[in-house]
């Protein structure tokens, strides 16, 4: 893949020249956009048990909320108050549905794409949250696209279709947030388009919203609150109420993480109030087929190749391949993994590695997982690191952002750093993982890096070291996620890790 920053191609950066080119004005005049986002829909078979009416998708009264002029379109139909959620919402659905336009999707509805225009290439996008909203950039120029006002500490990840983000809200649940750009399949080549952004009304309730872990097309979210966990198909997210796949309630309430495979099962921690022990798998229809209480303190998750998912534990590595659960011990009893980046072109899971009692002269080290042999060993860095520090490349590259303001790049099969680069000043890990701090983003084999010291975005060519772009952002940012406009499936890394969080 040709490498931005050196010779720029209208697809910017990480996207390969090698990209559809524009359709010809004959295939434009005849292709129209797809239709707009749908709040609502018919929900689809549940593979486990019925999902009850409360926990489905419902429609948030926005009061309150500050969008940018031109982001609405329409005021909402009146809703029955005596309606139940589900009523209320199919209600409007129909409603906007019939007075949408069937070939350029324009209607009353607000979450209309009524603006949609078509790209020459795809369009990534990024959203970074911040005490007061979230903005919305464009990644290859790194100009504001959108600034949405919401209230309070909000968290931000890719919903895994390469077009929506979910924003963690406390006390409401998960929302999606459209930022505005697609693909749509037109014979043997794609149509990139681009719309305003939309934070939409489409929410997935939870008590206490917590992981969101988006791999091959389906998206699980965990609610602390309940222990709950509810799987999305990705690819459906426009049809609203027919996202969910299924539901699946643990034991107890706990900070919990799921992944689901495609092959339908379901790997979810276990655990309580007090804190997690290890892990349960279930097939598609909610049998549980294996289990293991060997992971104490688990917290962080990665899935890498061959469909290998690790949870990260106080004594190592818990690792689940081909049916299989295996124990990663760590080099040293109290070497603890609770943060983990992995991806789909290598077999070593990265993880951050810490050691209860350690000296503050001890140097920092990131844990290597063969998940093939289920064997952990460790690298040492030239400097801290912090718990929105991890990403990898598509090869299996590790990167690490260190406190010394430098990028690390980390061949995960000789376990060696290669290379070291300044990106950044240098920082502490703050004491409150709540707290701004430094983190890292790897978005189409690019590397987005915060630095709320600087209120800055910074973008980081990993095999060069080079700068690519920087800019001002005008606040203090404190989470980043990214979507490449590619469709479900594609490859995007979002930043779900908190190591620190209880």
């Amino acid at each position: 893949m040709p490498r931005p920053g050196k010779e720029q191609t209208a697809n910017g950066p990480g996207v390969s020249a090698s990209a559809p080119s524009q359709p010809s004005h004959a295939m434009v005049d005849t292709f129209s956009p797809p239709r707009p986002l749908q709040t609502t829909g018919q929900r689809r078979p549940d593979r486990t048990r019925p999902v009850p009416h409360h926990r489905l998708i419902a429609p948030v009264v926005a009061l309150g909320l500050l969008f940018l002029a031109g982001c609405g379109g329409g005021e909402d139909a009146p809703v029955d108050s005596n309606a139940s959620p589900v009523q209320a919402s199919q209600s409007n659905a129909a409603e906007s549905e019939s007075s949408a336009d069937p070939e350029t999707g324009a209607g009353s509805d607000p979450e209309s794409t009524s603006d949609a225009a078509e790209a020459a290439a795809m369009t990534p996008r990024l959203a970074i949250a911040y005490d007061g909203g979230i903005q919305i950039r464009d990644a290859n120029t790194l100009e504001l696209v959108s600034d949405i006002g919401l209230p309070g500490y909000l968290r931000v990840n890719p919903a895994g279709d390469g077009r929506h983000v979910l924003v963690t809200i406390e006390e409401e649940g998960f929302r999606l947030l459209d930022l505005g750009v697609w693909a749509a399949a037109h014979g043997d080549h794609q149509h990139y388009y681009t719309a305003t952004p939309v934070l939409t009304d489409v929410v997935f309730p939870a008590v206490a919203p917590g992981h969101v872990v988006p791999h091959d097309d389906r998206t699980a979210l965990f609610d602390d609150g309940t222990g709950t966990v509810t799987v999305l198909d990705a690819g459906e997210l426009e049809e609203g109420l027919g996202a969910v796949l299924r539901e699946h309630a643990t034991a107890a309430a706990h900070h919990g993480v799921a992944v689901e495979l495609p092959d339908g099962t379901l790997v979810v921690s276990e655990g309580t109030a007090d804190g997690r022990t290890g892990i349960r798998v279930l097939d598609g229809a909610g049998t549980e087929i294996g289990a293991s209480d060997e992971c104490p303190d688990l917290h962080g998750e990665a899935v890498s190749a061959d469909e290998a998912v690790t949870f990260g534990c106080s004594d190592g590595v818990i690792v689940y391949l081909d049916g299989q659960i295996s124990k990663a011990p760590a080099p040293e009893p109290a070497g603890a993994t609770s943060a983990m980046a992995g991806t789909e072109g290598s077999p070593v899971a990265l993880g951050n590695y810490t050691v209860e009692g350690a000296d503050a002269s001890d140097p920092a080290r990131v844990a290597l997982v063969d998940t093939a042999t289920a064997v952990e060993r460790t690298v040492e860095l030239p400097a801290a690191y912090g718990s929105g520090s991890l990403g990898r490349l598509e090869d299996g590259t590790g990167l690490v952002l260190g406190t010394d303001g430098k990028l690390h790049v980390i061949d995960v099969l000789d376990a060696a750093v290669t290379a070291s680069y300044p990106v950044i000043g240098p920082w502490e890990v703050p004491e409150n993982w709540q707290d701004p701090t430094p983190r890292l983003l790897v978005l189409n084999e690019m590397v987005y890096i915060l630095d709320p010291a600087a209120s800055a975005l910074v973008v980081v060519d990993p095999v060069t070291g080079d700068i690519w772009k920087q800019t001002d952002l005008g606040v203090v940012p404190s989470e980043i996620a990214g979507v490449n406009g590619a469709g479900p499936g594609a490859h995007e890394h979002g930043d779900d890790e908190h190591e620190d969080e209880d």
